[in-house]
């Protein structure tokens, strides 16, 4: 299954002040002491299930095949809500079934396994913390090679949250802010592919609340420092971010704030 030591990915939003990170290592070096830990981010914003979901999206199929990933945003620890290990591609995740998957799983088929077997759980359990007792011994117990088929039994559908799509016509695009990254950079709903869609035009404004962007440039350093700038980040999305400071503090960024991209009609 690896070439090497197996890699688990861990991405939560417990922070790094509080021992709940360093539990869950210890539980997974504990059952496989060979298993290389990797942290992806542990400052997704409390109880943000789409901030999680946003992050596995981007960062997990750049893993070598058969990684773990092991994601644990879970406001509804302790109720009915499902823990679950899904295969999607040719990785492995493990966490709550509480939408977190959304952004892969609408994409791509997997296989999905409701996690009933309870031999390979913690023996004393916590009703608060999952992230220790439950998924750290999958996410181990899976680097050991143990089959989806031995954790539990397969389900149908993972539950799935979706963001409101954008709204395209003939003359632009109207979306929304749907992520705020670390940087205070406001990340869009809306797509490379679909600003290329659009046939070659004289001319762009990219509308954010009370400011006007008069076109969408390549780098953060393509405007002074301070001002702010519209532009395709690294996920592929359009960004509004300032160089060199913050679009959310500048231009008073929030989720699902509107952001509208109108094209210019080029003179007939």
């Amino acid at each position: 299954m690896h070439a090497g030591s197996p890699i688990i990915t861990l991405t939560t939003d417990f922070g790094s002040r509080d021992f709940y990170v360093s539990a869950m290592k210890a539980v997974m070096l504990g059952i496989s002491r060979d298993v290389r830990l990797v942290d992806v981010s542990h400052h997704v914003p409390p109880q943000d299930i789409m901030a999680g979901a946003w992050i596995t999206k981007n960062s997990a199929f750049l893993y070598p095949s058969g990684t773990i990933h092991l994601v644990v945003v879970d406001p509804g620890v302790g109720t009915n809500r499902r823990p679950v290990a899904v295969r999607i591609k040719d990785q492995l995740f493990v966490g709550p079934d509480n939408g977190i998957f959304s952004l892969i799983a609408d994409q791509e088929p997997y296989d999905a396994y409701e996690l009933t077997n309870t031999s390979f759980w913690s023996n004393e359990r916590s009703n608060t913390f999952h992230g220790r007792d439950i998924f750290a011994p999958i996410a181990a117990h899976l680097s050991k090679g143990v089959d989806l088929d031995d954790l539990g039994v397969q389900i149908e559908e993972l539950v799935t949250y979706r963001w409101a799509l954008p709204v395209a016509d003939s003359e632009g695009i109207q979306g929304w802010v749907m992520h705020i990254d670390q940087y205070g950079n406001l990340i869009t709903n809306i797509t490379r592919e679909m600003l290329e869609a659009f046939p070659v035009r004289s001319g762009v404004k990219v509308y954010v609340g009370n400011t006007i962007l008069k076109e969408i440039v390549r780098t953060y350093a393509d405007v002074d420092p301070g001002s702010p700038a519209a532009l395709v980040g690294g996920s592929g999305h359009l960004e509004v971010a300032v160089s060199n400071g913050n679009a959310e503090k500048l231009l008073s960024g929030h989720k699902g704030m509107p952001i509208s991209v109108l094209f210019k009609r080029s003179a007939s």
